[in-house]
């Protein structure tokens, strides 16, 4: 079996996806443009979604878990009826005779259940994986499993009233994993019916926001340390350097990592803390990336 070739194209796009493409034809498009294979995106966006799309290619996919754990959301909540897919693009399930919503009631059912930490079951639309297979597989060919809930984490939930009794505009600081459409459904439970999310925009992965972001045809190859801009910088000399490459076990610089370490300006690998003091190396990138 002939061996896959190395990566030579390395770096961080920030795309902009736009609606009625998958963040699978994203990658798509830019291992046509750019010419690799080795392709990854950090978080799934819905085909109807829009937003902030932060895409690692070549040794960049190793680094993508350090690209920040905080997203933020915008949508709408449509408050009323309930749909297949939890959003606009389902099919309505169930009506609800609900009146003109009370922001201020929306905001203490937000308050009391929908922030901090927060269980949450995922859809069956959804990316997630159970017993190998993902979720919204499952669910075109008609069947449903039981999904275990999760802890997820909410740092803000703010809403806004439109011109439309029934419609609220929401902005939503949560950790990677969260489903936003599951909020507007339990929402809309909490207030007494039913509810479904549309118009849903991811505007910030971690420190990545949409004022960053191009279409996945106009969006720059970033340098591959840009990955790892969230994480608190370390700077060695060429001995040290050295160590890193070997996947030493090094001092640590300070007592919470992760930390980006660099050399003369290359990033070199990840560290993270390995008991009092210590640091260890959780990706360490090839030699050749350095330059």
């Amino acid at each position: 079996m002939a061996r896959r070739r190395p990566p030579t194209v390395h770096g961080v796009c920030v795309v902009d996806k736009p609606a009625g493409i998958t963040s699978h034809d994203v990658v798509a498009m830019l291992r046509r443009r750019l010419g690799e294979r080795r392709i990854g995106h950090a978080g799934t966006l819905d085909p109807g979604a829009t937003g902030v799309l932060v895409v690692g290619v070549g040794h960049a996919t190793r680094l993508l878990a350090f690209t920040g754990d905080t997203k933020t959301y915008t949508a709408q909540v449509v408050f009323g009826a309930e749909t297949d897919t939890l959003d606009a693009d389902g099919e309505i399930t169930v009506r609800h005779d609900m009146e003109a919503v009370d922001i201020d009631e929306v905001r203490r059912c937000i308050a009391e259940h929908l922030i901090g930490s927060v269980m949450q079951v995922p859809p069956m639309v959804s990316a997630r994986r159970v017993d190998g297979r993902r979720l919204h597989e499952i669910a075109r060919e008609g069947g449903e499993v039981e999904r275990e809930a999760r802890a997820v984490a909410v740092s803000r939930f703010d809403v806004v009233p439109t011109h439309d009794p029934l419609v609220i505009d929401i902005s939503v600081d949560c950790s990677t994993g969260t489903y936003v459409r599951t909020l507007a459904a339990d929402l809309g439970a909490l207030m007494g019916g039913g509810a479904h999310l549309r118009a849903l925009r991811r505007t910030a992965v971690g420190t990545f926001g949409e004022q960053r972001a191009a279409p996945p045809d106009e969006c720059p190859l970033l340098d591959i340390g840009t990955a790892v801009e969230a994480l608190e910088r370390w700077d060695v000399d060429a001995s040290v350097a050295s160590q890193v490459r070997h996947g030493a076990v090094l001092a640590a610089p300070a007592d919470v990592g992760p930390w980006a370490v660099f050399h003369d300006g290359a990033l070199l690998a990840v560290y993270d803390a390995h008991g009092a003091g210590r640091a260890k190396p959780s990706v360490v990138l090839p030699v050749e990336q350095e330059r």
